[in-house]
């Protein structure tokens, strides 16, 4: 399973990138999963519910399944977060495994650019970014720059990048 990753900062456009890149490395053929890190507490869960009421009575895991889908919570209750090699090895085998955030792990990755966010570059302390996508010209960058607007020129990089192409 190859990885491939889209680091930022917040508000960069990651979630929008990835939401336009699916449906392109889709259609080029390949079995595409993604792992998404949060930086902030969530919940996929709603209180009140069965699964939710669960987890309040202390369930470790909880699985909710049906005819569409199914998915599992895992409660750390104090636990460290687990890293994202760790998480990776809970997941089903596909051709592409596209990582957003976990912006300094050491996989390659991506970085979304936008100098309105004032914000530093990423890629100038992080050589495991092979690329960058803005449209901002970036005069020093190191790395390609790709245009941020074009999903099908980016999936086709990461593609070719991944040995996927």
């Amino acid at each position: 399973m190859r990885i491939f990753g889209l680091a930022g900062w917040s508000g960069s456009g990651k979630t929008t990138l990835m939401a336009k890149l699916l449906p392109e490395l889709i259609q080029s053929g390949l079995r595409v999963s993604t792992i998404k890190h949060a930086h902030h507490a969530f919940d996929i869960d709603r209180p009140g519910k069965d699964s939710w009421q669960h987890r309040m009575a202390g369930a470790s895991e909880v699985m909710v399944a049906s005819a569409n889908r199914w998915a599992l919570m895992h409660e750390l209750r104090g636990t460290p977060e687990p890293d994202l090699d760790e998480l990776v090895t809970r997941m089903t085998p596909v051709d592409l495994l596209l990582v957003e955030g976990f912006k300094r792990h050491r996989h390659d990755k991506l970085e979304v650019f936008r100098r309105a966010n004032a914000k530093p570059l990423l890629h100038l302390e992080d050589a495991h970014i092979v690329a960058i996508a803005s449209t901002d010209p970036i005069p020093e960058a190191r790395v390609p720059i790709l245009n941020l607007d074009d999903a099908a020129a980016i999936a086709a990089f990461i593609r070719r990048h991944t040995g996927l192409a």
